[in-house]
């Protein structure tokens, strides 16, 4: 059996004090944001605790599907490295940015500097800083798809963009992973609603391709919340999969309190396994308990249709 675990949106703290010249941007509303609402919202005991109860677990490799950071300050990526390096080795610890790793044109480049490791692909390994998307990592009889729906936004958007290039390498990909549990990571959401500022704009090719060629699993975050949705594809339907941020201790207005998931794999092509299990916070404990268990492949006999 082979034990995926997913995390996402951490949103890293506490801030550092930035240059005055630093917020002369969209940071500047990062920034008063993070000070009214967000330091609240995300709290470092939070994700220690969450991390260690995922460790306990012994996860055979963890995807993190973006937003490590809040307003993409120089000084923002160093402290994250550092935070996956305690994770495990960059080979055991998959990373695809969000809309906040890339929150501004002037260190856009600067995850790929930081976390590159964690973001090869396995015929990349003799180049240590390459960075591209999409890429492909072997695990045991997983294939880890990692794309990037993350770029500099103007104010008051935060929605993210593949761009057709990478959604035509995606397809050239999935065929020749078809043996593997392909496992496709993005950090905007492709399925559900929300609104427009928010959206993945290119969400409709991304997932003409999925339907086309596809996939075992869709790992998402940015929504802050626990998703599960599906979609139709020739070879079946495709579970889509999203967990809220795993730093934040209660519940918002919108949002649900941290957690992650597990996903137990086993099986070979055409006859795959997959359990899910959910862990995390119930509004208003400091307890991490069992949330949800669910099989997603097969699909469950209860799926109407």
């Amino acid at each position: 059996m082979f034990v995926l675990a997913h995390l996402s949106d951490l949103h890293l703290g506490p801030l550092p004090v930035p240059r005055l010249a630093e917020l002369f941007s969209k940071r500047m509303l990062g920034f008063l944001n993070w000070h009214l609402r967000r330091h609240a919202c995300h709290r470092t005991e939070t994700y220690e605790a969450m991390v260690a109860d995922m460790m306990a677990a012994k996860p055979n490799h963890i995807v993190v599907t973006g937003d490590l950071i809040n307003i993409a300050l120089a000084q923002e990526f160093g402290a994250a490295r550092a935070w996956l390096d305690r994770l495990g080795k960059p080979d055991r610890v998959t990373f695809v940015p969000g809309n906040h790793d890339v929150y501004v044109r002037a260190t856009a480049q600067h995850a790929g500097r930081s976390w590159g490791a964690c973001m090869r692909g396995d015929d990349a390994e003799k180049q240590p800083t390459a960075c591209s998307f999409p890429f492909v990592r072997r695990r045991g009889p997983v294939a880890l798809i990692g794309l990037s729906s993350a770029l500099p936004t103007s104010p008051f958007l935060a929605s993210g963009t593949l761009g057709a290039e990478q959604i035509a390498h995606l397809a050239a990909m999935l065929p020749g992973l078809s043996d593997a549990f392909r496992v496709v990571l993005i950090h905007h959401p492709p399925l559900g609603l929300r609104p427009r500022h928010k959206r993945l704009t290119d969400a409709k090719p991304l997932l003409d391709v999925l339907a086309e060629h596809g996939a075992e699993l869709v790992l998402h975050g940015h929504d802050h919340r626990h998703a599960l949705n599906w979609l139709q594809g020739r070879q079946g339907r495709i579970p889509v999969v999203g967990v809220p941020s795993g730093s934040a201790p209660r519940a918002g207005r919108e949002d649900d309190p941290a957690a992650y998931n597990l996903y137990r794999i086993e099986g070979s092509a055409g006859s795959w396994h997959c359990e899910m299990v959910s862990r995390g916070l119930r509004d208003g404990s400091t307890d991490i308990v069992e949330l949800a268990r669910e099989t997603l492949v097969p699909l469950p006999s209860s799926w109407p249709g």
